[in-house]
């Protein structure tokens, strides 16, 4: 069993170039509203779910990226109702969210 039921990542790269990366997406932002959901719905913690940030995860033309591990799913996103129902869905109900899915 892993220490954490869910490790979900959100790439918050910055390209430099100008080329197209999550952090054009307000990544950062997304990633901390997630940590706050999972900590409002006491889901934070050990055998629970950990919400990091990571470097490029290189899918950056798919657009905003975030995976959930040990799922291995990778989502994309476009607003804080998509985290939100990633959350819902995935996190606390074992439900992959298809039409977010890349």
């Amino acid at each position: 069993m892993s220490y954490y039921q869910h490790h979900v990542f959100f790439c918050v790269n910055q390209r430099d170039d100008g080329s197209q990366c999550c952090n054009q997406h307000d990544a950062e932002g997304m990633r901390g509203y997630a940590k706050d959901c999972i900590k409002k719905l006491n889901l934070s913690g050990k055998g629970k779910v950990r919400i990091n940030l990571a470097g490029c995860l290189d899918r950056c033309a798919e657009g905003p990226v975030m995976v959930v591990y040990p799922d291995n799913v990778w989502y994309t996103y476009i607003d804080k109702t998509d985290i939100d129902e990633i959350i819902s869905e995935h996190i606390q109900n074992g439900r992959v969210v298809e039409r977010l899915k890349i």
